[in-house]
């Protein structure tokens, strides 16, 4: 599902199908795309699944919709039904000394909103991810993280509905393959021949910490801002409003009346690199910038390999905050990882951005950046 809590217009109701669609950008924080051919709204389990069996009984395209900040949509709009889920509710199905606080939200909820309330109810492990856009059933599909968080730390389970089996599932953690912004979610996109996954999120269930104290802060900026090291717990509700802030400097928290913000987030993900990947990559970076110039970062990727950044690569590439301006597509002008319709860009404008930023850094660099964002009837 890809989600958000952004602006929309109200859609028909699952089954009807009546009425004229909004188009896409109507309901997407890019704010570009066409219309649907069909629209349903569900605001229950039970709808999701009759409605999904319904488009799949007929053969449709099925494009399954939160709020779309992780989406972009091609100009022509989409040739199919998009499902927009607004399911919403948040139960504590358990409350204990040994296994912490098990919470069930909907798919439908909004994703900072349950962030607030587990800051108000003393549950420590995704105070950090405050502020990202989105419904909660997005959220285990990339498996979403920020500032030294990812939400496979916390998932317990996550109940679908199974497009191929017509069946709902539970997957527990470990069946979810969760990995860098990846997850078995992610990774049947467009098996069923459109642009949804196999698995359409019910419910998502998270095991938190009982605690009014933080996770440790694992990310330098961030700790900075709190005036702590990197390592050191803080209050819940400090580590949010500091989590905020940092969002909000870098226009990545929604503002209708900010340019920067009409945009996915971060568009590109940060390149993981194999050893023969990460010495070519230095050999480059020295050749370009001088053997005392900058030199990329290096994270610990995981299973011998390298992360680096995405960010650094667009910087260095020569690609500076606000490039493209005065637009109608251009990079925040807070953050480079950030493309943003800057009031009149179609979806075509989005991805020549895209695509030149893209090659850029491939040609400087010879790494090939990854979108982020879902592309429906696009590509780079």
């Amino acid at each position: 599902m890809t989600g958000s809590s952004s602006p929309g217009v109200p859609a028909p109701s699952p089954g009807t199908g009546t009425g004229s669609p909004p188009a896409l950008a109507e309901l997407t924080t890019m704010r570009v795309g066409g219309r649907p051919r069909e629209m349903y709204r569900a605001s229950t389990e039970r709808e999701i699944i009759e409605a999904v069996a319904d488009i799949d009984s007929r053969g449709v395209p099925l494009l399954v919709l939160g709020g779309g900040s992780n989406l972009v949509v091609a100009d022509e709009g989409f040739d199919g039904a998009v499902l927009q889920v607004a399911s919403r509710g948040v139960r504590v199905e358990s409350d204990d000394a040994c296994g912490g606080v098990v919470v069930v939200a909907a798919a439908g909820e909004p994703w900072d909103a349950l962030v607030e309330q587990a800051v108000a109810e003393s549950w420590s492990g995704i105070e950090a991810l405050s502020g990202i856009p989105g419904c909660t059933g997005a959220t285990p599909v990339q498996n979403v993280g920020a500032y030294g968080q990812e939400v496979s730390q916390t998932i317990w389970n996550v109940r679908v509905y199974d497009r191929e089996t017509r069946a709902v599932r539970t997957l527990a953690n470990a069946d979810c393959a969760f990995s860098y912004r990846h997850s078995v979610l992610k990774a049947s996109l467009g098996r069923m021949a459109d642009p949804s996954p196999r698995y359409v999120v019910l419910s998502v269930s998270f095991q938190l910490r009982p605690t009014d104290e933080s996770a440790p802060i694992g990310y330098a900026d961030l700790a900075r801002g709190l005036g702590v090291s990197p390592g050191e717990r803080v209050p819940l509700a400090q580590a949010r409003d500091g989590v905020l802030a940092q969002r909000a400097r870098r226009g990545m928290v929604l503002d209708g009346a900010d340019h920067d913000t009409w945009s996915c987030g971060s568009f590109f993900t940060n390149p993981v690199l194999d050893s023969e990947q990460l010495v070519a990559l230095r050999e480059r970076a020295a050749n370009r910038l001088g053997p005392q110039g900058p030199r990329p970062p290096e994270f610990a990727g995981g299973q011998g390999l390298t992360k680096t950044s995405a960010a650094w690569l667009i910087e260095q590439a020569g690609y500076s905050r606000g490039y493209g301006l005065p637009g109608p597509a251009a990079l925040s002008t807070k953050h480079t990882l950030a493309l943003t319709n800057r009031g009149s860009a179609r979806a075509r404008d989005v991805t020549a951005l895209a695509r030149d930023v893209r090659d850029g850094v491939a040609d400087r660099f010879g790494v090939t950046l990854v979108n982020e964002p879902v592309l429906v009837g696009l590509s780079l």
